[in-house]
């Protein structure tokens, strides 16, 4: 199945997973979610099983997922990359 680049989803009972496939997806969705009659949960269920289906793109599928815990507060912010913070160093020592 498709990987994506991970994200990381806090679920209302406190646990987190990561999750970057469309399988890992699938599960996330099956876990404590502040409302699971929210519209873009729904749109994420139903497309996410259309990719496992294979009548659905991966990409919608994630993104619609992605988007359905954002819109609930469950979606993490990424980590900056250690490159990236590396620059924000060399950047604020020089002044930038």
């Amino acid at each position: 199945m498709t990987r994506f680049l991970p994200v990381t989803i806090k679920f209302v009972d406190g646990s987190t997973t990561v999750v970057s496939s469309i399988a890992g997806a699938k599960k996330a969705l099956g876990g404590r979610w502040k409302n699971k009659e929210a519209i873009a949960y729904g749109a994420a269920v139903r497309l996410v099983d259309d990719a496992l289906s294979g009548i659905c793109r991966p990409a919608v599928a994630f993104a619609a997922f992605k988007e359905a815990a954002k819109e609930q507060g469950l979606l993490k912010p990424a980590n900056t990359s250690a490159a990236l913070a590396m620059l924000d160093k060399l950047w604020s020592r020089d002044g930038g």
